[in-house]
Order: C-alpha cells, then structure tokens, then sequence
C-alpha cells in the first residue's frame, strides 16, 4: 500500500504553518531537558490558557462543569491535563498520553572525586542508550539539588553560550587497538561514564599543597554559586544531557536534529492538541508522564495511580464520583499512547521490513502492536478500534502510515499502552518516525511533527467508539 508524502498535501499557507510550529516545538526542547523542565513550561503555557490546577479547586470547593480546564502536576514530574465535555464522564474520555523522560546520564548520591588531576562526576545511565554514543560531546548538567531544610536548588549549567560545558573522554586512537577488539556495547562500560568537570587545584592562602586539591576547588564553587555541601549530593537529581539548542538539518530545513525527540516530540503536540481544539462532546486529556525509559515504574510513571486518583477527584468535582462511575469512565475511554516510531533508515535497511516500517515525511504512525519478537510486552489494539481511528483520520484529510518497530526476531520495544489498556480501554500506539533512536542528538521531519498534531486534535474532537 503507497502512502502519500505529507509534504507534497501542504499549500504555502500550509508550509508557512509547519515551521512556526517546529519553531514552538524546538523553544520546548531548549526548555525542556528533563522531567521538571518539561513540567514548568506546560504548567506555564496552560496556565495563560485559563486552566487551573485541581488541588486549588478541591479546596476552595468548586464545581466543574462543561468547557472548564484543569490539571494536576504529581512530584513536579508529571501531568494530567483536562477540558471537560459536554456528555458525562463516566461515558469515556479522549486521552492523548505520551512520556517526557529522555535516555540521559544520571549523577550518582556520592558522585564527586578525584584522580590523576582531575575533578569528576561518577553517573549511572538511564534507560536504553549506547553507551559509546556519549563520550567527547559538549554537556550540559541540568536538575535540583534539594538541602536538608528542603531549600530547592535549581542547576542548569551548559546550555548559554558562556557557559562552561562538561564532557566524558574517551581514548585516543593511538593506544586503543585493544579497545577497538571489543564489541560495541563493552567499548565503553557502564562505569567509564564519568563526567569531566575540572583541573584547577584549590590554593590556600598559606600556599600549602592541599589534598585533593581539585576536588577541593570544586566543592569551594559549588559553595560559592549554590550554598551547597558535598553532602547535598545525596538528595540531588542532577541529569547529564547533551549541551546545545535544537537546530534545522538539511539545506531544505526539513528535519530538526535534536536532544530528546523521544518523546518530546509527542509530548508537545498532545499538548499543542488539547490547548488547539475547541468544545468537545467527550472530556480531553492529555498525560504526560515520567519514568517509561525504565518501565514506567514509581510514583511518577504510568503503573503508579496518579492519574486513576486524578480522574477520581475531577468525577468528583463534576458531580459523577463513584466507584463504579470511576471504572465505567476509565474502560469506556479511548486513546492514543503517543510514542515514537523507528524511522526507515537506508544505511541500516537490513534491519527493517520495508512494507511495515514508518518513513520520515509520511505523516503521523500507527503502530497497532509494538513489543519484542513474538508481541511480548505489546498492547495490541484491536481491529475494530484500528478501522475507527482509520476512518477519523481519513474524514479529516490527516496523513498517517502504519509500522512495526523493525524487523521481527531482531528486537522491539514497549509504550505506556498497555498500561492504560488494563482498565480496558481502547488504546493505540502512534506517534512520529524518528531517526538515530535513543542517540544524544535525534532527527525527525517537521511536516510528520505538524501532521500529528494535526492528528492528535482530530482524535480529540472525534474519537467515541
């Protein structure tokens, strides 16, 4: 089956619309590195759009009602978004969810040492990265540091041009014939990620010769710029990313090579989605969740209840709150479980199935199972929900491809989906091709951002199956 090439759908009008909105995109990738970024800058943005958060609701005992928007932030790191409807709630939502968390270095508790003359950071990576991928890149350190009398230190150091940068170093090509026998996951180990971050020694004032002098001088920063304790790091979550803005590839400037498009590149648009679209019949949600590189586990990831005690105390506020209303509202929901998909990649073809892989420049993906070889892991959504999301993209003039992730037996990967799938809701995966997965820096095509999104307000608006 041919799919059209999205780019060759769009008037000037059309055009002109496709790169003011990957500029928006591309100030939220800048903003947003991680988790807590992400969450600021949604906060900020719906907060100018009217919507009110629900904690302030509850306790000045308000009611919702049709047209009103709210939301509920859990631990800074992640977000359920509402615009209630016109029908009941306990009749189903529309929810878009996708993740904010990003494949990234994590600073360890007891991270800071020296040796050889040098300052460093150990870390511990997070989610699926290759570990080679991340050494002698310009980085930056972004995160909180939280004192013991629960004083919140914001860090981000390395994104402003005066900044300092960081780095990890790898081995010069002169002595690494032993290096390069091994395979690529053990070139660089685990444990080799440790962050450069100086080799200026402390002096004294009676100019004696300190002890870890360079460690030291560090720590003397350290108190200087942010009032803290090398103990401080034990309640500290600092994250290693690559330093530097998104920027337009090509001559065409038609993709965005960036730093976390998985899956921020879902996250914005479902955002953009529920702010764009206007009265709706059924309640919108957007979810955007923290944890899904690593199982989406804790109390910020999708197995936690956040959203399930979300949608509870919104019921509530509408009037319809009960147990079994609850159940009803969560199994008659549908959704799109926005995550990204593995863009064709000719220098790799061997590694796709050509008539079910996504391409770059083809519109939004539909992804009916995801999973490992024999499904494992997969949400699966049926063919009846398929033919209905099929048939509102269609009557909407939205340009979607359908894709598996690679070819089968050579590996795979999961969602949030089958998470959501649980209450029995219908839930599919979609989302953006992108290429260089999971890399530092990522590439998607801007007409595939702007088509999604466009896909994401037509789910919003009809979705009811």
């Amino acid at each position: 089956m041919k799919r059209k090439n999205v780019w060759n759908t769009y008037s000037k009008e059309q055009l002109e619309q496709v790169d003011l909105f990957a500029k928006e995109y591309m100030n939220f990738l800048d903003q947003g590195k991680t988790e807590r970024e992400c969450i600021d800058f949604t906060v900020n943005m719906i907060e100018k759009e009217g919507y009110v958060e629900l904690n302030k609701l509850i306790k000045e005992g308000k009611q919702l009602k049709k047209g009103d928007k709210v939301y509920s932030v859990w631990m800074n790191k992640s977000i359920a978004i509402f615009k209630i409807g016109e029908k009941p709630m306990a009749e189903g939502m529309n929810i878009l969810g996708a993740h904010i968390d990003s494949p990234r270095l994590d600073v360890k508790q007891n991270p800071l040492y020296e040796d050889g003359g040098i300052a460093y950071l150990d870390t511990h990576y997070y989610g699926g990265v290759k570990k080679y991928q991340w050494v002698t890149l310009p980085l930056a350190l972004h995160g909180v540091i939280v004192k013991k009398d629960g004083t919140t230190v914001e860090v981000n150091i390395g994104e402003k041009e005066e900044d300092p940068v960081f780095f990890i170093s790898d081995l010069l090509i002169h002595l690494s014939q032993e290096q390069l026998e091994k395979k690529a996951a053990k070139v660089i180990e685990g444990e080799a990620l440790d962050l450069v971050i100086g080799n200026m020694p402390f002096k004294s004032e009676e100019d004696k010769e300190e002890k870890e002098a360079v460690k030291k001088n560090i720590l003397h920063l350290l108190k200087d710029y942010y009032d803290v304790e090398e103990e401080d790091f034990l309640s500290a979550e600092l994250e290693i990313v690559p330093a530097g803005k998104a920027r337009e590839a090509g001559f065409d400037r038609s993709l965005i090579l960036a730093y976390g498009h998985d899956d921020r590149v879902c996250a914005f648009p479902s955002l953009k989605a529920i702010l764009e679209v206007g009265e709706v019949e059924r309640t919108a949600c957007c979810i955007l969740v923290d944890k899904e590189e690593i199982g989406s586990v804790g109390a910020t990831g999708m197995q936690s209840r956040f959203f399930e005690n979300a949608v509870a105390e919104v019921m509530n506020l509408t009037g319809e709150y009960s147990e079994l209303n609850l159940r009803r509202c969560l199994a008659a929901s549908d959704m799109l479980s926005s995550d990204v998909s593995a863009a064709f990649d000719p220098s790799y073809a061997s590694c796709f199935e050509k008539k079910n892989t996504a391409y770059l420049g083809q519109g939004m993906v539909f992804n009916k199972y995801t999973g490992a070889r024999g499904k494992s892991g997969s949400n699966d959504a049926n063919a009846e929900y398929m033919a209905h999301i099929r048939n509102i993209m269609e009557t909407k003039e939205i340009v979607y491809q359908t894709a598996e992730l690679g070819r089968v037996d050579l590996g795979g990967g999961g969602t949030i989906a089958y998470i959501l799938a649980l209450y029995g809701m219908n839930v599919i995966d979609c989302g953006i091709a992108v290429l260089s997965m999971h890399s530092p820096w990522e590439a998607i095509s801007k007409a595939d951002l702007f088509e999604t999104k466009r896909g994401y307000v037509a789910f919003l608006e009809e979705a009811c199956l």
